[in-house]
């Protein structure tokens, strides 16, 4: 409360921040929605974007411009993605008309135990080098999702990130912008300097930065497939480093992994049927603060009214105590996903809320017996992708491969060391995940491809675009530019929230009376800018049979069709 004149003085003059009146739609939307009618894609990259739409124009289908978008992402925003990462997706598929969803998460090292970290003296995971190091899944969710709904040829898919690799491209401002962050972080790193900091140096923006070492390797994967990556050369090499720096990433880490098809699983949100994966992931965060929602009439409460942000918190928060106890990788728990996500555990959790003051904690539910790119691509045959694509924490552990041209990622660090946690550290053993892409149908009709990108803002960035365009009527461009907010408590999948309640980040564009009352029922608020950005989303309006893209202003991201 102390800080309430300067957080409020703050919320006053943020409104010189906000975009100009449009003489349509809202006065937070920066640009229209792009219609098209035979293709779509949206991406966090101009030029990823144009090199999907130049697949299906080349006659391949939605997946194969994913991937191609995906392997271009990879060279173009290494700031969020990579070869080095993992892979989440949900497909609609045209012919049978159904949704298909891919876990293409790696898995711990089989040598690498939680007694190593005990011994040792570490209390939790660290964030980078060799001990968070898992096995990269992306390459093998490429191949995965080729060899069940591919098209062309992988040397015709991967051709264009090879040639961009090799000839170069420019950097964006808001890549520049992360890269410069990550550099001050990594840069030290064996490896990373190397391949990121040609000349000695981060590249700036309009800069053309070549990454000939991941056109090899690239070209390696495209003639030897998914061997090229999880065995021979590039295998050997990404372990005899990782063995160097002290890590214990092996050849049979490697040439064990598996990508798994799993039933994607979906909550009904007032008509329409939203699609997450099941965990490791945390998508299913979402459809439970959706189905605490839908017990308000969240429309009469307005946009940016403190009753509907309060509501949404205290929302989040119930969800989020689940998620830390019960969220992990289903092949070693029993997590009960059915109750989780059942309208009568909602209506249970909605009990505790008080509509006149925000929790500072909630206890997880008794139930019976655990940095991003995300893009969307959609095709004339109405095949449509959610890909969501990460290293986490940006760039990842800084572990980088001589040679190859891309970076490990260090998703092992959301283990917990906790023992008889869900998500406690074991050998060959998917961690908690935070990366997730979502789907929505209605009367068992595809609708929308989405995904929000950021760590624990991705579940409450999936809410907030559903009730953007449920609740309260915007268009799919709307939908990602109206201010957004954020509550963080404990960010990590152990732990309750944090005993004082957590902070709500608030971007520009609130109403200051609005925050006021949030002040004075509790919350502690903060002004953010840019919460997130990476929303892109495609929509099939069945009426006119026309795609609608959208692509969020707080990023590089580009939405196009033809």
């Amino acid at each position: 409360m102390k800080n309430i004149h300067l957080i409020l003085s703050l919320f006053i003059l943020s409104y010189s921040l906000q975009a100009q009146d449009r003489s349509v739609g809202s006065s937070f939307a920066t640009r229209s929605e792009v219609i098209a009618q035979h293709g779509m894609a949206a991406t966090s990259h101009p030029l990823a974007t144009q090199v999907a739409l130049d697949i299906l124009k080349e006659g391949g289908n939605a997946i194969d411009a994913a991937i191609a978008a995906n392997s271009c992402l990879g060279l173009m925003e290494p700031t969020g993605n990579g070869i080095g990462g993992d892979l989440f997706a949900i497909i609609w598929d045209a012919e049978s008309g159904k949704l298909y969803g891919l876990n293409a998460s790696g898995r711990s090292p089989y040598d690498l135990t939680r007694e190593y970290f005990i011994e040792n003296g570490y209390t939790s995971i660290p964030p980078r080098g060799p001990l968070p190091v898992s096995v990269p899944g992306c390459v093998d969710g490429w191949y995965e999702l080729h060899e069940k709904f591919g098209s062309m040829e992988m040397n015709e898919i991967l051709l264009p990130a090879i040639n961009y690799a090799r000839n170069g491209f420019p950097l964006t401002e808001i890549i520049a912008y992360g890269w410069k962050l990550n550099a001050r972080v990594l840069q030290n790193f064996p490896g990373f300097k190397e391949t990121f900091m040609p000349g000695g140096k981060v590249p700036e923006k309009g800069e053309i930065f070549k990454n000939p070492d991941l056109a090899n390797t690239l070209e390696i994967i495209a003639e030897k497939g998914r061997d090229g990556f999880y065995k021979g050369d590039v295998a050997k090499t990404m372990v005899k480093y990782i063995k160097e720096q002290g890590g214990f990433l092996s050849m049979k880490d490697l040439n064990d992994h598996t990508s798994e098809w799993v039933e994607p699983v979906s909550t009904n949100y007032r008509g329409y049927d939203v699609w997450e994966l099941p965990p490791n992931g945390q998508g299913i965060a979402a459809l439970q603060i959706l189905n605490i929602l839908e017990l308000y009439d969240v429309k009469s409460m307005g946009f940016g009214s403190e009753e509907y942000m309060h509501l949404f918190t205290e929302a989040k928060k119930l969800a989020y105590e689940d998620r830390a106890k019960f969220y992990a990788d289903m092949d070693f728990n029993e997590i009960p996903v059915d109750d989780l996500i059942s309208k009568e555990y909602a209506k249970e959790r909605a009990k505790m809320i008080s509509s006149s003051r925000a929790a500072r904690s909630y206890p997880a539910g008794k139930l019976k017996d655990g940095d991003t790119i995300y893009l969307t691509v959609a095709d004339e045959d109405g095949n449509m992708i959610s890909l969501i694509q990460s290293n986490f924490r940006g760039m990842g552990s800084g572990m980088t491969p001589p040679g190859l041209g891309f970076i490990l990622q260090d998703r092992g660090e959301l283990f917990t060391l906790e023992e008889g946690h869900f998500n406690s550290y074991e050998p060959h053993k998917r961690p908690f995940h935070t990366i997730i892409p979502s789907f929505v149908t209605k009367d068992g009709k595809p609708i929308m491809s989405f995904g929000v990108m950021g760590g624990a803002m991705q579940p409450q960035g999936h809410v907030q675009i559903i009730v953007n365009m449920v609740d309260f009527g915007m268009n799919l461009q709307e939908a990602g530019d109206a201010p957004r907010m954020q509550h963080l408590g404990s960010s990590q999948p152990t732990g309750s929230q944090m005993d004082d309640g957590g902070i709500l980040y608030l971007e520009s564009g609130f109403d200051y009376e609005q925050v006021r009352e949030l002040v004075r029922k509790g919350h502690d608020i903060q002004k953010a800018i840019g919460i997130f950005g990476g929303y892109q989303a495609i929509m099939w309006d069945e009426a006119n049979n026309v795609y609608y893209g959208a692509s969020e202003s707080r990023k590089d991201g580009h939405a196009a069709g033809y």
